[in-house]
């Protein structure tokens, strides 16, 4: 499909990209090819992928996997997809919106293997991430499209700008790969951004378990949540309540972390071993 054939369906169906919904839409098929290569998926996977938006990825998937599950929240696009999408049957349209889909109840329903694929929509890719770190145990691993600078902050290292919660609890829980840059030109419309294909393996064992995650995620957010600040005044302002000065600065002492440092300058495991001291604390 060229981008004038995409202008073309669109206008046909009454439809356009949604900005404030982060619709770029891929429209090459070989580019569609190499990112269902990349990620990769064998005969005997189940896929999820998240904005379908035509059906250029979505076929590239159906002609490696044994199923796949096609989450679009555009109702336009899906009536497009149903109509006129020459989806084969082995794909499962959802009109949903991916943020309140139960993916771990998806999985499930599918079957191991599974791996989840997609050109997530640039407005909401920063919730979608981490809503798929929940999915922890039921992939195989995701491959995913993004803005270059989410996934600069994905794989971000202490004491640089991009280091935040995000680079934090993706470190506790997944191996994050960047695996190769996508132009303007390969999206309609063109976005202003580069694009980024990131993949990322779940770690076995995990340093971060599947219960410590809301609280842990509750204190990385905390200590990032005012940069500026030292890590006890971070924590003091974001934190309800918070913890005790006395009782923190015990801590900080016995994990041998300097009470005048920020968060930008803590590893992940020094950022958990935090968290799990602070537990049932605040």
């Amino acid at each position: 499909m060229s981008r004038d054939a995409v202008r073309a369906q669109l206008a046909r169906r009454g439809l356009r990209a949604e900005r404030e919904r982060g619709q770029n839409f891929l429209f090459d098929p070989r580019v569609a090819e190499q990112i269902a290569a990349l990620a990769p998926v064998a005969p005997g996977d189940a896929v999820i992928e998240i904005g379908p938006g035509l059906g250029i990825l979505t076929r590239a998937l159906a002609a490696r996997a044994r199923k796949v599950a096609a989450i679009e929240i555009d109702a336009g696009l899906v009536r497009t997809l149903r109509e006129e999408g020459d989806l084969p049957p082995h794909v499962d349209l959802i009109h949903a919106d991916a943020l309140d889909v139960d993916l771990a109840a998806l999985a499930d329903s599918l079957g191991p293997p599974v791996r989840v694929v997609a050109n997530l929509p640039y407005a909401v890719s920063s919730p979608l991430l981490r809503k798929l770190l929940d999915l922890r145990g039921r992939v195989a691993g995701s491959l995913v499209l993004v803005q270059r600078e989410v996934a600069m902050r994905l794989v971000a290292r202490p004491n640089t700008r991009d280091y935040g919660s995000l680079a934090v609890l993706h470190a506790l829980c997944v191996r994050v790969e960047r695996v190769r840059d996508l132009p303007p030109s390969c999206f309609f419309p063109a976005p202003r951004v580069v694009s980024t294909l990131v993949r990322a393996t779940p770690l076995d064992p995990a340093p971060l378990t599947a219960d410590e995650m809301l609280h842990v995620e509750r204190i990385v957010r905390a200590a990032f949540g005012t940069r500026r600040k030292t890590l006890p005044n971070a924590l003091a302002a974001g934190l309800r309540p918070g913890p005790d000065p006395e009782f923190l600065h015990g801590v900080l002492d016995a994990l041998g972390i300097d009470p005048r440092c920020r968060a930008e300058a803590l590893e992940p495991g020094q950022l958990l071993a935090l968290a799990r001291a602070l537990a049932g604390r605040c």
